[in-house]
């Protein structure tokens, strides 16, 4: 694999990542555009978010807020911007596990070590809406369905999956299948992809059984992500990033794979301009992946665990937290 770090300008090497000659308009996940003028990869922001460790990071549908939350139990919300806290959500009992805006409303919710899934009015987020109690062990993980404003999901450690009704404030149903992280696929929602140790289960929302079972992973599941098509999943172990084509017919199937090489993953979002380019946050380090090529370039970014990404595809930002206690954002 190639591997594109130390020698010459990063813009060269990003250059060089993306060429216009890496495009194959055949397959849909290589729409590379032509990147040959002016591509670049930089921080363009940064805030101490906390005192301890940041776990999760999300953007609103509109890209004007970002939400962190972490070990401190407390979520924070801030301008896009200027990375100025808007306001701090402090009614967990215990760190925070998840954070994630509503698709379609001003909604923000959070999971926790408390059990608990909190709704809150991002609007007016000065006390919760709703709390979901229900779940046995630690909330692992929470998802807002793309298109139906009243559900949300939610796993625990023991892999346990309920879907909520967020006006009513109750479970209309449990199934099984997540323990680490859970996305609803984005635009139609049909499928909710959720990891459990080293399998990803692609469930169907409608009737709860499980489409496919993803499997190729040695080691257990850090985090997945949709691309935003709905038509590609990217799963991401210590060891391995792996790309599944599920949309327009796929099956399933692993169409990228990524091993890797003394840095160990952990998040991981497909680049909001460059649909052929995977984010991927390690220890420390980002990696840019440009997957038809398999090339990757390793960019500094963090002092600790790059623990959650996120990505704005109105704005064409990303945010990265870290264990560092750190927030930043990327373009």
């Amino acid at each position: 694999m190639d591997r594109f770090v130390g020698d010459g300008s990063l813009d060269d090497n990003v250059q060089s990542l993306v060429s216009p000659d890496d495009v194959d308009h055949r397959d849909a996940v290589d729409r590379c555009m032509d990147v040959s003028k002016g591509f670049t990869f930089t921080e363009v922001n940064s805030i101490r978010a906390s005192a301890s460790k940041v776990t999760s990071c999300h953007f609103s549908s509109d890209g004007k807020f970002l939400a962190s939350g972490g070990h401190d139990k407390r979520a924070v919300l801030w301008y896009t911007d200027t990375l100025k806290p808007k306001s701090v959500l402090e009614e967990h009992s215990a760190l925070i596990t998840d954070v994630r805006f509503s698709p379609s409303m001003p909604r923000l919710a959070t999971s926790s070590f408390d059990k608990t899934v909190r709704v809150w009015d991002a609007n007016n987020p000065g006390y919760s809406l709703r709390t979901l109690m229900g779940h046995s062990v630690s909330v692992m993980s929470l998802d807002f369905h793309p298109n139906k404003d009243d559900l949300i999901c939610s796993c625990d450690a023991d892999g346990q999956i309920r879907y909520w009704s967020i006006h009513k404030g109750s479970c209309l149903c449990v199934s099984k299948g997540g323990t680490a992280q859970m996305r609803f696929q984005p635009r139609l929602g049909r499928f909710l992809a959720a990891a459990a140790e080293n399998v990803v289960s692609i469930l169907d929302v409608e009737t709860l059984t499980c489409q496919h079972s993803l499997q190729g992973h040695t080691k257990p599941i850090h985090s997945v992500c949709w691309d935003p098509s709905g038509e590609f999943l990217a799963s991401v172990s210590e060891d391995s990033v792996r790309v599944w084509a599920l949309g327009a017919g796929g099956e399933g199937e692993c169409v990228h794979e990524l091993s890797c090489i003394g840095n160990k993953f952990h998040s991981c979002v497909f680049h909001p301009a460059y649909t052929s380019l995977l984010v991927i946050g390690c220890y420390q380090t980002l990696e840019l992946w440009n997957m038809p090529e398999n090339k990757t370039m390793t960019l500094p970014a963090h002092e600790g665990l790059i623990a959650s990404l996120a990505v704005s595809t109105v704005t064409g930002l990303i945010a990265s937290a870290s264990h560092d206690n750190f927030v930043k954002i990327w373009k």
